[in-house]
């Protein structure tokens, strides 16, 4: 048996319902972003889970929590799997950023691995602390199956990374719905990618409501 590792991104907070740009900002789930979670938790907690490693975020914890609950497994919290910082941009539609921060939405845009945010983080920072979380899980369980929770652009960045493809195409190469699981095994030729974005798990009004 191998190492496969579950990439949750967290459920529905207001910031990924209306669209704003949401980092270090530490928004609580929605109504439906709950319900993501206990959906999430009734599918998967049969599992035989080694391991829950999280961001510290509220929004990130409060997914990984009703799955921890029913398994009785201790969540782990990483500061590298917190989302990238947008700096100057946080709260802001991308129309006000454009508009406020014309240059720097451009460059960020064109190469958002090597481009921060004004005032965030650079796509590639966040691939580094990222990977040291991978690399504590990798050396810590040879099987099994672990889920990491984390963030739109972390899961992104990270699934680059272990799938060599370049950071900086992380917001043209990968969709990361809200909510969703993507599946990666540490197999004998490195990680293969099983699913990505999936979100069938869903109960059926959320599954509609979000057109999936």
């Amino acid at each position: 048996m191998s190492l496969i590792i579950y990439f949750l991104r967290h459920g529905e907070t207001t910031a990924s319902r209306n669209g704003g740009y949401c980092g270090a900002l530490d928004p609580d789930l929605t109504p439906e972003g709950y319900q993501m979670a206990e959906d999430f938790a009734d599918a998967y907690q049969s599992f035989p889970w080694v391991s829950v490693f999280s961001s510290p975020l509220r929004r990130a914890i409060a997914t990984a929590r009703p799955l921890c609950e029913a398994t009785e497994i201790r969540m782990h919290l990483k500061e590298g799997l917190k989302e990238i910082a947008y700096g100057q941009w946080e709260g802001k539609t991308p129309e006000e950023v454009n508009h406020e921060f014309h240059d720097d939405y451009v460059r960020w845009l064109t190469d958002p691995g090597w481009n921060a945010p004004t005032g965030g983080q650079k796509g590639i920072e966040i691939a580094r602390r990222s990977s040291l979380v991978i690399e504590e899980i990798e050396k810590t369980y040879t099987t099994g199956n672990v889920l990491v929770v984390s963030h739109k652009a972390t899961i992104r960045i990270m699934l680059c990374s272990l799938l060599g493809i370049d950071v900086g195409r992380f917001r043209d190469r990968i969709g990361m719905p809200v909510g969703s699981i993507s599946i990666v095994e540490m197999a004998v030729h490195g990680p293969l990618l099983h699913k990505m974005g999936d979100r069938a798990y869903l109960r059926d009004h959320l599954r509609k409501r979000l057109g999936t």
